[in-house]
């Protein structure tokens, strides 16, 4: 049963997850809104599936929106006006009745590699540990030094940064982004090229999602969504909706706007192995970027896409 909407001067109240990041990037929207328009905002935390369950890989957890879940079921049930969420870590589809309001400016996508003793993936021993708990990332590595060794890594920034520290493992991969908001630019050894491992659909990028009917929102959302980086996330999860992926399969997408109108949209699927590399590209224009994505993913699919991801993930 939906709540009666808000009044106008009530205010914003803003569903997102507790960790130091999440808490970032919830303040980082609550000061927009303020600031466009006056009104007070509120931060409510919201424990999701993917937050409790921290023994495994998430990969063998299954299911989609294990960041999301509970947090869409906060708005659909009218205690929160918005969620905010990391794009990387929302499904293909949204429940009925929510819809992405904004998308904001996007922070450095690439994936980071960090080290205490060594500067570069590249430098690293055969054999050295890798900490990270995507396949994405994992799979994408592989392909590159199938001799390196990868340990599962879950948990907050700080978390991983300190089992770093301790020596459980030799190097760690992370989202660029999270480092740079946080404050831990100066430990990022390497941004990875994205030829070496291109990024998850959304990463880097903030998506605020709402209640399709709840107008005052709507409006202020529309405020600060940033274009350039709505037409690239289009794109790239056009291919997330054609390969009906969920965020822990190995597969990445990376959109690109060119000054002409034109977006370049980039994906891949591989097997866990990184034995397998499919890879397409696609340029066409902007305002068709979800079309754009959907077709490399149609094409991915095409190239025996389905039977790789199929064995990670039966739909």
């Amino acid at each position: 049963m939906l709540k009666e909407p808000e009044s106008p001067q009530s205010p914003v109240r803003i569903g997102t997850r507790g960790s130091e990041l999440a808490l970032w990037q919830a303040r980082h929207v609550a000061e927009q809104i303020e600031k466009i328009s006056g009104l007070a905002t509120e931060l409510k935390i919201i424990k999701t599936t993917g937050d409790m369950i921290l023994s495994v890989p998430l990969s063998q957890v299954g299911g989609k929106g294990l960041f999301v879940k509970e947090i869409e079921d906060a708005l659909l049930e009218g205690s929160i006006d918005l969620a905010v969420h990391s794009m990387k870590d929302v499904p293909a589809f949204l429940p009925e009745g929510l819809v992405l309001g904004a998308i904001l400016s996007r922070e450095d996508p690439r994936d980071a590699f960090v080290s205490v003793h060594h500067p570069s993936l590249e430098s690293l021993p055969s054999g050295a540990r890798v900490g990270t708990s995507s396949l994405r990332r994992i799979a994408q590595l592989r392909h590159f030094r199938s001799d390196l060794e990868f340990v599962s890594l879950r948990g907050n920034v700080g978390t991983r940064l300190r089992k770093l520290d301790e020596g459980q493992v030799d190097a760690i991969i992370l989202a660029a982004a999270g480092l740079i908001r946080l404050g831990y630019s100066d430990k990022i050894r390497q941004y990875l090229p994205t030829g070496l491992s291109l990024p998850a659909v959304g990463q880097g990028a903030l998506g605020l999602e709402y209640r399709e009917k709840d107008r005052r929102i709507g409006a202020l959302l529309s405020r600060i969504s940033d274009r350039e980086t709505t037409l690239c996330v289009q794109a790239e999860r056009g291919v997330l909706s054609a390969l009906n992926g969920g965020c822990q399969l190995p597969l990445a997408a990376h959109g690109r706007l060119f000054p002409d109108g034109r977006l370049e949209i980039v994906a891949r699927v591989l097997d866990p192995a990184g034995t397998t590399l499919l890879e397409e590209s696609i340029t066409g224009e902007a305002l068709r970027a979800e079309d754009l994505g959907r077709e490399a993913g149609k094409r991915l699919l095409d190239r025996g896409g389905k039977a790789l991801l199929d064995a990670v993930m039966p739909h």
